[in-house]
C-alpha cells in the first residue's frame, strides 16, 4: 500500500511540473512580438527597396532614362528646404533659407528639358566597394555634395550647379558617407541635366571621359543610357544629337545659371 501511494504522489509531481513548463512556453513563444520602432524599422525596409539594374533588352519598352531617374533616386526632386524657400519667396517670410550658402552640386530652380546619362557597370560577377567608390570619384575630380551624391562642378561657379552628376545606380541612388565601408553595388550613374552650366556638347565633353576614367580605375564597363555597350557609333550619335540641341536652344541663349 505504501508503495502505491508513493508513487501516486511521484505523478502528481511530475504532472505539476510538466504543466509549469507548458505554462512557461504558452506564456514565452505565445507572446505576440512587438513591431519595430524608429530607424530600426526604416534599416530593415532599405535592403527591400534596393532593384538590381536590368541591362539592354531587359528594360521596359515605353520607359525613359528621365522618368528612369526621377522614380528610381528621386535625386531631381526639391527637398523640403526647396520647397520652403519657394513657399516663402517674394512673402513676408524668413529669408536666412535663401541667402545661406548652397551645398557643392545643388541645382538652381529651372525647368528640366532632358537627362542624359551613362552608366558604370561592375563585371558579371562583381561588385563596387564603397570605398573603392570614393577614391575612385576622388580621382576623377568629383565632389561629394548635394543630395547625397558626387557632382563635377564649374570652376569659380558653384552657384550654376553641376555640370554632372555621379549617383548609385541602385535605390534610393545616394552615398550614405556614415555607411560607405558596408556598401556593395553593381553600377553607379552618371547624368547630366539641360540646361546646365554649361552647353549641352561641352558638358558631354566633360562627363563622357570622366566615366571612361571611373570604368578604368574600377575595372568595370561604360554603358549608354540603354544600358548597351558604348561604342563609338553611339557616342557619334549622342554628339550629333546634343549639339542640334545646342543649336535649337541658341535662339533662347543657354545661360550659365539656367
Amino acid at each position: 500500500m505504501e508503495q502505491q501511494a508513493l508513487g501516486a504522489t511521484e505523478m502528481r509531481v511530475i504532472i505539476f511540473f510538466l504543466g509549469l513548463i507548458v505554462l512557461a512556453a504558452i506564456y514565452f513563444f505565445g507572446r505576440p512580438k512587438k513591431p519595430g520602432q524608429g530607424k530600426r524599422t526604416l534599416f530593415r525596409k532599405l535592403p527591400a527597396e534596393r532593384v538590381e539594374p536590368t541591362l539592354g533588352g531587359e528594360m521596359d519598352a515605353g520607359s525613359d532614362e528621365s522618368a528612369e531617374l526621377g522614380e528610381q533616386f528621386s535625386l531631381l526632386d526639391p527637398v523640403d528646404g526647396d520647397a520652403t524657400a519657394r513657399k516663402t519667396k517674394g512673402g513676408s517670410g524668413p529669408k536666412s533659407r535663401r541667402s545661406a550658402k548652397a551645398p557643392v552640386g545643388a541645382r538652381p530652380d529651372g525647368p528640366i528639358e532632358r537627362i542624359v546619362t551613362l552608366y558604370v557597370c561592375a563585371r558579371d560577377g562583381t561588385t563596387f566597394s564603397g570605398s573603392d567608390l570614393v577614391v575612385a570619384a576622388e580621382k576623377a575630380g568629383l565632389e561629394f555634395g548635394d543630395r547625397g551624391i558626387f557632382h563635377r562642378m564649374l570652376v569659380g561657379k558653384p552657384e550654376s550647379g553641376p555640370i554632372f552628376s555621379m549617383a548609385n545606380m541602385l535605390k534610393p541612388g545616394n552615398f550614405d558617407m556614415s555607411r560607405i565601408e558596408t556598401l556593395e553595388t553593381t553600377g553607379i550613374s552618371l547624368f547630366m541635366t539641360l540646361p546646365g552650366p554649361l552647353p549641352a556638347l561641352d558638358a558631354w565633353e566633360a562627363m563622357l571621359p570622366t566615366a571612361q576614367r571611373l570604368a578604368e580605375l574600377l575595372d568595370a564597363s561604360v554603358l549608354d543610357e540603354n544600358r548597351s555597350a558604348l561604342g563609338r557609333q553611339g557616342v557619334a550619335h549622342v554628339r550629333d544629337e546634343l549639339r542640334a540641341w545646342d543649336r535649337q536652344k541658341e535662339s533662347g541663349q543657354i545661360r550659365a545659371n539656367w
